[in-house]
């Protein structure tokens, strides 16, 4: 065993808790939705679960940039500097400290100053990637593998499409206090659901591009 077997090890750990995870709060999120079979508290404690399940696919997306660096590396794909993989992983941790520090903030100013740093970051990787997958597409480096390439460049628009959920989710919150404070009704529930679908077009985005870079990765088809 080597240090490349253990890197791609962790990379596919990372992944399957990523889109195991994702799919664990699709499920929570649909039953959320039912009205029929879940009385209110019931729905609110489901959701309660939803919170958490979904901070395994947070904290993996985090550790994802230092795995994927430290593969492309080891694998003779992308040759770096011991500093360059250092910041990689300085990156994920900072940025799961950012995600788990905002969980426990919760919805206070801190929690809110928290995640817009989060999102601040989360915009500057996936400019970054989208880069360096592009002009390696285009010009062969600095990944001169065009599947590892094609990988960084989808991975950048995971990045866009997980951070659409969160733009697309956030009124959620409102729309949820109005739901607790005046009880189930059409009048609370209809605006609810609204917000909901409306994120729901980048969650299957976000789906899709996992399923293509996990084939691109595993097949190097590109």
């Amino acid at each position: 065993m080597d240090l490349y077997s253990l890197a791609l090890y962790l990379h596919i750990l990372l992944f399957v808790f990523w889109l195991g995870g994702d799919l664990g709060v699709a499920v929570l999120g649909e039953q959320f939705r039912n009205r029929k079979d879940y009385t209110l508290d019931q729905r609110l404690a489901l959701l309660k679960v939803l919170v958490m399940v979904d901070m395994g696919p947070r904290t993996a997306w985090a550790l994802m940039v230092g795995s994927s660096i430290s593969l492309a590396h080891l694998g003779g794909y992308w040759i770096l500097p011991i500093w360059a993989l250092i910041l990689a992983w300085a990156i994920s941790a900072a940025w799961v400290y950012l995600v788990w520090a905002a969980h426990k903030a919760g919805q206070t100013p801190r929690g809110t100053k928290l995640r817009k740093v989060e999102m601040v970051l989360k915009w500057a990787l996936a400019a970054g990637y989208l880069y360096i997958g592009f002009v390696s597409l285009v010009l062969g480096a600095p990944l001169s593998f065009n599947w590892l390439a094609a990988k960084a460049f989808l991975f950048g628009l995971i990045f866009i499409a997980a951070i659409m959920i969160d733009v697309r989710f956030k009124p959620v919150g409102p729309a949820l206090m109005t739901l607790i404070e005046k009880g189930s009704s059409d009048e609370t529930e209809l605006p609810l659901r609204a917000v909901m679908d409306r994120s729901r077009l980048w969650v299957r985005i976000t789906y899709l591009l996992l399923i293509i870079v996990g084939f691109a990765g595993t097949t190097k088809f590109f």
